[in-house]
């Protein structure tokens, strides 16, 4: 599994809205976390359509925050973004191994399963409030 930078950076952008008591253009926005303007947008369509983020049209539109940042999971963007957290294909059909001819799971399968569930787990306990406030345990 590999978090991409789309998940990352919209992990950034809802870390800057968070800061901003009032409506944010994408420009000060991509300005903010040092992404480009068209791949900010394009990250918070996302976040508009899941309805974390709130759009306004007009002369004094922007984004604002929908959802309280101790609220938003790490989990649920990355997830949002890049799909279930997972460690290896094996777990991607919820099927058994393809390299078992009876279609059973392997124990790697298993311990991937574990993993994966662990980790998602830990990103499920850290908010964005959580990482703006630095209140967070990697433990």
């Amino acid at each position: 599994m590999r978090i991409t930078l789309e998940s990352d950076y919209a992990l950034r952008i809802l870390g800057a809205l968070a800061t901003h008591e009032d409506r944010v253009d994408a420009k000060t926005l991509s300005e903010e976390i040092s992404v480009t303007q068209r791949f900010t947008l394009k990250i918070l369509h996302k976040l508009v359509q899941s309805e974390f983020v709130k759009s306004y049209k007009g002369v004094r539109g922007g984004y604002k925050l929908n959802v309280s940042p101790d609220k938003i999971t790490l989990r649920a963007i990355i997830e949002l973004i890049d799909g279930p957290i997972i460690i290896s294909r094996c777990l991607e059909h919820g099927e058994g191994c393809t390299l078992n001819p009876d279609k059973t799971s392997c124990i790697y399968h298993h311990i991937f399963e574990s993993i994966s569930f662990d980790v998602a787990k830990k990103l499920e306990g850290i908010t964005i409030g959580d990482v703006l406030s630095k209140k967070y345990s990697l433990n």
